[in-house]
């Protein structure tokens, strides 16, 4: 089968795009990682497919995989890139796209070159929650931004050893079955520096949407950090996050930032 693709990327972030407003492709686990894959395929750390909208409110459907070709919830970053893809493919009006995702139903703006996903509510926020690591008793912050994040405070990212540490956290007995994506983040006077391991990469990626927009949401909770909050990712862009909060309720949850398409191309499966 020959697989028409899109390379794009949200801050370094980086996916394969299929438009698949047709229904006419359909890809094995096996395949998605082998399209993910930076030395047989096309390289990425994600999947996306645009689908047909199934609603009259709804513009488009968002389907996301993992690098693994694990099926996830949602991609910040990969929603940004799917914005506007779907745009691109004169879905939406005026800017504005209406789509669902695994995660629920979200709404995106494209806006002065940059892209806006309204996301979902922030669920299931859990700060100062105490677990033991190899290193010893440490202090970590849990939110479900669309998938699960932990978030790690630390004096210095640069130092951190992301592969041990991060796998450490994103398969610990107290985030599972689900296990988690994992963010460490150094607080600085004007921003936020964030490192992200995400699962089904299993690694370092050079951006994380949702994991950005948890950081954001726990830092302004745990270190009262103002609103909006800007973060620079591994990839060297600032995304910008807002939300609200009454009480225990977080919504109206947005992420912004670039969305660019790299090339186009074609490859047989």
């Amino acid at each position: 089968m020959k697989i028409e693709f899109t390379k794009m990327h949200g801050a370094g972030n980086d996916f394969v795009v299929i438009d698949n407003l047709d229904g006419s492709v359909t890809l094995t686990t096996e395949q998605i990682a082998y399209l993910c894959d930076r030395r047989f395929g096309v390289g990425a750390d994600g999947l996306l497919l645009l689908e047909k909208g199934d609603t009259d409110d709804l513009d488009a459907i968002m389907v996301y995989y993992n690098a693994d070709g694990s099926r996830a919830e949602m991609c910040g970053n990969g929603a940004r890139c799917f914005i506007s893809f779907a745009l691109a493919h004169e879905l939406g009006l005026n800017g504005r796209l209406k789509f669902r995702t695994d995660a629920g139903d979200m709404e995106g703006l494209a806006e002065n070159g940059l892209f806006t996903v309204q996301m979902t509510p922030a669920l299931d926020t859990t700060i100062n929650k105490a677990i033991e690591l190899k290193s010893g008793p440490a202090i970590v912050h849990y939110t479900d931004t669309g998938v699960p994040h932990v978030v790690k405070f630390v004096d210095d990212v640069a130092q951190v050893d992301i592969k041990p540490e991060g796998s450490e956290l994103r398969f610990h007995e107290a985030f599972q079955p689900r296990g988690a994506n994992v963010n460490f983040a150094q607080i600085t006077d004007n921003q936020i520096i964030v490192r992200t391991y995400e699962r089904g990469v299993e690694d370092e990626t050079l951006a994380c949407g949702t994991g950005v927009t948890a950081v954001a949401i726990l830092a302004h909770l745990v270190h009262s950090v103002g609103k909006p909050v800007s973060l620079k990712v591994a990839g060297g862009d600032t995304l910008n996050v807002d939300f609200n909060i009454d009480g225990e309720a977080i919504t109206q949850v947005t992420l912004t930032g670039p969305a660019l398409s790299v090339y186009t191309g074609s490859i047989e499966i």
